[in-house]
């Protein structure tokens, strides 16, 4: 479509996993963005079954020190504040499961349109970790201060009409169509108003230190990376026998 810009993850053997090339791409995404024939991003992945399932654990894990942690954590929520504020409107697309990191992605974006079979959340905590890509933060921002703790602090998915009751899924998508509808409604307006009030957003953020906020949650999520209970539960998790 006309001025609107789509990036794709494309690891669809992995779930869509976040690695370092994954970031790269993101990190160029922001770049081309800011140019001014866009209008609008739209960050999806491919297939139906996961729109992102976090960091790949099998690259990540690797990572053993607060001080290894931190680099990763800190180079992917710093291209997620760049992305959440980038000045023209940023849709997350989310064709399959989000959970963990994607759940981050998705979060950081302005608006959600969820697939009806989708189920979505923030279940670092089964990592016994907490959310290190600003997701934590940027949720508090998107939702009621007690539906963002229940839905970090339960670590588990929710079906996507939960999402849309929550308010995080903008919309829910049961046909293509749905998806054509959002973006003709957004397309009938001029692109500077768009513009206009994402810059508004953008002054709010900066006011209430949103991104001091953001690198905070990343040095606490370091210091759990570090810890003996994280590897066990990444550990785990990677041996667990395959269903």
């Amino acid at each position: 479509m006309d001025g609107i810009m789509t990036f794709t993850i494309n690891r669809p053997e992995i779930r869509n996993a976040i690695n370092n090339e994954v970031t790269a791409g993101l990190e160029e995404l922001v770049e081309k963005a800011k140019h001014p024939s866009v209008r609008m991003v739209i960050i999806t992945a491919t297939g139906k079954q996961a729109f992102c399932s976090g960091g790949d654990l099998s690259v990540f894990h690797t990572l053993r020190t607060e001080q290894e942690a931190y680099g990763m954590l800190k180079r992917v929520s710093d291209v997620l504040y760049s992305i959440k504020t980038l000045p023209v409107p940023v849709v997350a697309l989310v064709n399959g499961v989000a959970v963990g990191g994607g759940c981050e992605i998705a979060t950081a974006c302005d608006y959600r349109l969820v697939w009806d079979h989708v189920k979505c959340g923030f279940i670092q905590g089964t990592l016994a970790i907490t959310s290190g890509w600003g997701g934590g933060t940027y949720l508090l921002e998107t939702l009621q201060h007690d539906q963002a703790l229940k839905m970090l602090s339960e670590a588990k998915v929710y079906t996507a009409n939960e999402l849309k009751d929550f308010g995080w899924a903008t919309d829910i998508i049961q046909e293509e169509r749905d998806i054509e509808v959002f973006f003709e409604r957004m397309k009938n307006i001029h692109p500077d108003v768009h513009r206009a009030y994402k810059e508004m957003a953008i002054r709010k953020w900066k006011k209430t230190d949103l991104q001091e906020r953001v690198e905070q949650e990343v040095r606490r999520c370091a210091i759990l990376w570090e810890k003996d209970p994280h590897h066990e539960a990444v550990d785990r998790f990677l041996n667990k026998p395959k269903s």
